[in-house]
């Protein structure tokens, strides 16, 4: 039987990152260093990642049929990453994001356009046929549905013997009210700096300290905060840090996120301690951040 595979849900959309030596000053004319599309968006960019690591990954998103999607589609072939589940709307315009990264600095800054192209739905997920994953993880978008699809999976391991039960994690990334929700759902939750700031927290453990009692007991609570490395609150209440492992240069930050939750999902998904995850999903974020693209983590 073929080993079961890890399924990433949420965005996959096209982006045009161009490299300037210095962020552009308001209303001046300044030249690229370099310019590339690169297939982005959270789950996506975590699914190259996990495929990358060795893990037999799958995408699910939606897509709006034309060029871009054909050249992101063809990326996530080259990557390994299987397509099962693809969504099509047709008439609607691909999501893209323009990307200004400084080469001096290895910031970027991303300007995102989603008009009109609908999510996954929970209709949408029964498509989907459990037995084939081990881990499914929930970039946080339509967190209403993304509920219905978190129960579905909770009700199929409910009839299932321990060793075929599917783990959960889920994303809450964006400052929006609405995704909150999610926080009590997941056997991981990843939260972003942004979203404990918003909480009035200013480190990651006071963060997973302060958010556990928005998740339900037994879930492990992440959060990663840049240079400081990460922190996590593991099923038992116990406090794990792991510390930040930058590169001797940063030179793309673009997707260091989605790099650290793929990189901790693909240690636990194999068995690793939470310690051990951490301090592995802190190392690939860092190696991300030393290359442009993905292809120098590993």
């Amino acid at each position: 039987m073929a080993e079961r595979r890890v399924l990433c849900v949420g965005l996959v959309c096209l982006d045009i990152i161009s490299v300037v030596d210095a962020y552009p000053a308001e209303d001046t004319d300044t030249r690229c260093v370099s310019q590339r599309w690169q297939r982005g968006g959270n789950a996506s960019n975590s699914c190259t990642v996990l495929a990358l690591l060795g893990a037999p990954a799958a995408f699910m998103g939606s897509l709006a049929p034309g060029p871009a999607a054909d050249f992101v589609l063809e990326d996530l072939r080259r990557r390994g990453v299987q397509l099962p589940h693809r969504v099509v709307h047709a008439g609607c315009a691909f999501p893209t994001s323009v990307v200004i990264s400084s080469a001096s600095r290895g910031t970027r800054t991303i300007l995102h356009s989603n008009r009109n192209l609908p999510d996954v739905t929970a209709q949408d997920f029964e498509q989907v046929d459990l037995s084939q994953y081990k881990w499914i993880h929930w970039e946080g978008r339509n967190a209403a549905e993304q509920v219905k699809m978190i129960q579905r999976v909770e009700e199929h391991n409910r009839g299932c013997a321990p060793h075929q039960r599917i783990a959960t994690s889920v994303e809450v990334e964006k400052p929006r009210e609405e995704l909150y929700q999610l926080l009590g759902y997941g056997d991981v939750v990843f939260v972003s700096k942004d979203v404990a700031k918003v909480f009035g927290f200013q480190s990651a453990p006071e963060a997973v300290r302060g958010l556990s009692s928005r998740v339900r007991p037994g879930t492990t609570l992440i959060c990663a905060w840049a240079e400081q490395g990460a922190d996590a609150l593991g099923p038992a209440g116990e406090l794990v840090h792991a510390d930040a492992v930058p590169p001797a240069r940063i030179v793309d930050t673009l997707g260091a996120g989605d790099t650290f939750n793929a990189a901790v999902i693909f240690a636990l998904s194999a068995g690793r301690g939470l310690q051990e995850a951490l301090a592995f999903g802190c190392e690939v974020a860092g190696r991300k951040c030393g290359v442009p693209g993905y292809d120098g983590i590993v």
